[in-house]
């Protein structure tokens, strides 16, 4: 991994918010593994209980169920804390256009409630998620940071609101801020199930049960998608920015681009499953073609991602093949 030899000082502790989720999970794994000390914020709304399961043994681990909408809960969470990790956020283009209010609750205030945690707690280095979706309907490929288009979900907003009020941080409180903007990160702990789960474990999991998947849209959209390994050494390397580099937001992917519909078809012939998808609509606030530039990450924060489409893949394929 490109991050195993990331050196942070002795008996450092990290703050995983969302520690529960899909990347929050993976982010607690990899920082116990490089043996340094985690305790995640999560209020178990989307992350799940085995998720903090998996790892509640280990003495360098430690679970707060809290909620970021609770600025106490927050302040509590990064008493002592050096880096934060905030993961906390609500996902789904579509949900957020049913849910507005929540998301901006959620995803904003629940973002200041971190930053105003952080700083008063004089955390070393704020590092969230962003999203591509930033991006909007921005047409030029790859996408390039500065160059952002209308944005075409509430959620994206929401994203985008983080992005100004960190650099608001770096800007008048010397709080470090890195946002990584997520390309459609993938991986295990991914959940495959409900309405807006990731297309590619849904895929995986509906294929696996014998039902036919479902493709909105013609299936020529493309994603950059990325997967969870690379999402950890951004997230590492970010803890170790540059003052220079902070208040800022960078693209974080492989810097590749695949076709939705071949992603199917590598997925039947995978499984060895021969069937073909039905075809819904497009869905409301999706962004038709998704390609990074990650030039900005590799040269400020070191970002040098070794897992490609395939070979993440294939690691993703096979732990739902044993855990599905």
């Amino acid at each position: 991994m490109s991050y195993q030899n990331v050196k942070f000082p002795e008996n450092s502790i990290f703050l995983v918010t969302g520690g529960a989720g899909f990347i929050g999970s993976n982010l607690c794994e990899a920082i116990l593994k490089l043996g340094y000390k985690v305790r995640c914020l999560d209020d178990l709304s989307t992350g799940k209980k085995e998720n903090v399961d998996l790892f509640i043994d280990n003495p360098n681990y430690e679970f707060i169920k809290g909620d970021i909408k609770d600025l106490d809960a927050c302040m509590n969470a990064c008493g002592g804390v050096d880096y934060v990790m905030n993961e906390a956020a609500w996902g789904s283009v579509p949900r957020s256009i049913e849910m507005p209010l929540f998301y901006c609750a959620n995803n904003i205030m629940g973002t200041l409630n971190m930053l105003e945690a952080a700083r008063q707690n004089k955390v070393k280095k704020f590092v969230y998620a962003s999203s591509s979706s930033v991006y909007g309907d921005e047409p030029v490929l790859p996408k390039k940071e500065g160059r952002e288009g209308n944005l075409l979900s509430p959620y994206a907003v929401t994203k985008r609101a983080d992005e100004e009020w960190a650099k608001q941080y770096t800007m008048h409180y010397g709080l470090d801020t890195y946002g990584l903007r997520y390309f459609n990160v993938f991986g295990k702990r991914q959940d495959p199930n409900g309405a807006y789960a990731a297309v590619i474990p849904r895929f995986i999991r509906q294929l696996l049960h014998g039902e036919v998947p479902t493709i909105n849209g013609d299936g020529k959209q493309s994603r950059d998608f990325t997967y969870i390994e690379n999402v950890i050494e951004a997230n590492l390397k970010a803890c170790l920015g540059s003052h220079e580099a902070s208040g800022q937001a960078f693209n974080i992917a492989y810097g590749g681009r695949e076709y939705l519909i071949d992603i199917y078809y590598d997925l039947t012939k995978a499984l060895g499953i021969n069937v073909q998808p039905n075809y819904g609509p497009d869905r409301a606030g999706d962004i038709k073609h998704s390609n990074a530039d990650i030039s900005k990450a590799k040269k400020l924060l070191g970002y040098s991602p070794d897992w490609s489409f395939e070979r993440g893949i294939k690691e993703a394929i096979q732990w739902y093949r044993e855990n599905l």
